[in-house]
């Protein structure tokens, strides 16, 4: 295949993943919108969030299955025009109940839309450009978190909340038929059976964690029911385990965990670095309305900062990674990413602006580079076989560590300020929060030196 096919499959996807991905993050601004259009409050429309999330997880398990199965070309293009009509039905939503169902459909089509343009983009790229490919396909996830409540609050605020599902509609016909335009057919690999029991033990522990850490995360006393769910979240999990590697053919496929590198990108130090970047989407900006006192849209203006440096640091992964190699670019850069974390927590009202956007940018550039890194050498050394199952995998994991991030971030506040008896949080529980964070990274990264230096060299050409 020639270079610029794949650099042109690639940014498909990538494109695909920013409408998946902002859709996700711009709702929560317009939640109080939606509950006053509705005759409720931003609580009860907060539902729409959480069926979504739910939704995600129960058919993720599916997701490399069907790829496999039916192609992932038709996968894709079909979750794609799901998750299309899924925002056309969300914007047209009369009652609060139809958003809510319409909104498990875009789960749903996200859940296919995530591992399956993954493989895609997996199964097409040639090996020494495996870095540009993944690189491409990151920065959605980037940026979308951190655009996304800003935006949501520019157009609730100055056209209807709908939009923030309207605007889907010509995004995802534009992405139809560039899936159909640049991706190319493949004949299906996978003949064997759908394995019902291992999806619904999988979809099961997906479901009950996510639910149960989302419910942790905006708990305000009341932890019976989260802990219940992540109790039971993780018996499933482990019976799901179990079933996958007796089963002949399962449908969770832990064949990648047998690669070095995947299984510390993705289920060691990754997972760990993941839970502590994840929580600076969401400190960020209530630190900046709660302790700085800013009003929403300057607050929001100040995290732009922040995605700057996201947006500043993709041109030059690519290079860094080649000369350095993963190990190294992984333990210092965790190194600075950490740095970068304690000195949020040291922010504070009476600084310097340029300090605060110093900071500010550093940080956005060092969580770019791990985002980038660890996902590229996740995929380095598994092979075409593996790959399908390895993306759903990596998909699930993902997802709970960008849940548990949120979920650490929201419990932390909550616990430090119970530990101050204070009656509302102020800027020195987000100090002891931002310290704690940068504490999980830094363990992030001390087991970044487990791997070996010329670990990913096949992408990186980077041989210690």
């Amino acid at each position: 295949m020639k270079e610029h096919d794949s650099r042109a499959i690639a940014l498909t996807v990538a494109a695909a993943f920013f409408m998946e991905m902002l859709d996700a993050s711009i709702i929560t601004t317009a939640l109080p919108a939606i509950g006053a259009a509705f005759g409720g409050t931003a609580l009860g429309a907060s539902a729409s969030v959480t069926v979504y999330l739910v939704a995600m997880a129960v058919f993720v398990p599916a997701a490399g299955w069907c790829g496999e199965r039916y192609g992932a070309r038709r996968v894709f293009a079909l979750a794609v025009g799901a998750f299309t009509l899924a925002s056309l039905l969300c914007g047209l939503a009369p009652s609060l109940w139809l958003l809510i169902a319409a909104r498990v459909l875009q789960g749903a089509a996200a859940a296919f839309m995530s591992p399956v343009g993954r493989f895609v983009v997996l199964q097409e790229t040639p090996q020494h450009r495996i870095i540009e490919g993944i690189a491409t396909i990151t920065w959605p996830g980037l940026i979308a978190p951190v655009l996304g409540p800003p935006l949501g609050g520019f157009i609730v605020s100055h056209f209807s909340w709908r939009w923030i599902f309207l605007i889907n509609v010509p995004l995802g016909l534009a992405g139809i038929w560039l899936v159909l335009r640049h991706i190319p057919r493949r004949p299906p690999t996978r003949r064997a059976g759908f394995d019902a029991p291992g999806f619904f033990l999988t979809a099961a522990a997906l479901a009950a964690l996510v639910e149960g850490l989302s419910g942790l995360g905006g708990n305000r006393g009341e932890l019976a029911w989260p802990l219940f769910l992540i109790l039971a979240g993780l018996a499933a999990g482990v019976a799901a385990v179990r079933h996958a590697r007796r089963a002949q053919d399962p449908m969770l496929d832990l064949r990648a965990f047998r690669v070095p590198t995947y299984a510390l990108a993705i289920g060691s130090f990754g997972f760990v670095s993941r839970v502590a970047i994840n929580a600076s989407p969401f400190l960020l900006p209530l630190m900046f309305q709660i302790g700085f006192a800013m009003p929403p849209t300057r607050a929001g203006l100040m995290v732009l900062v922040y995605m700057v440096g996201n947006l500043l640091m993709k041109s030059a992964t690519t290079p860094v990674l080649r000369r350095f190699g993963f190990r190294r670019v992984l333990t210092v850069n965790g190194a600075l990413c950490t740095a970068t974390l304690a000195a949020c927590g040291l922010l504070a009202p009476g600084l310097p602006m340029p300090l605060v956007y110093a900071a500010l940018l550093l940080a956005g550039m060092s969580r770019s580079m791990n985002f980038t890194a660890v996902n590229t050498l996740a995929f380095a050394d598994v092979d075409a076989e593996r790959r399908a199952g390895a993306s759903a995998l990596a998909t699930m994991l993902q997802q709970v560590a960008m849940t548990l991030g949120v979920a650490f971030a929201a419990f932390a506040l909550g616990a430090s300020q119970t530990l101050r008896a204070a009656p509302a949080l102020e800027l020195a529980d987000f100090r002891n929060v931002w310290f704690a964070v940068a504490l999980l990274m830094g363990l992030a990264t001390a087991g970044a030196l487990r791997l070996d230096p010329a670990a990913g060299a096949s992408v990186s050409g980077k041989a210690q």
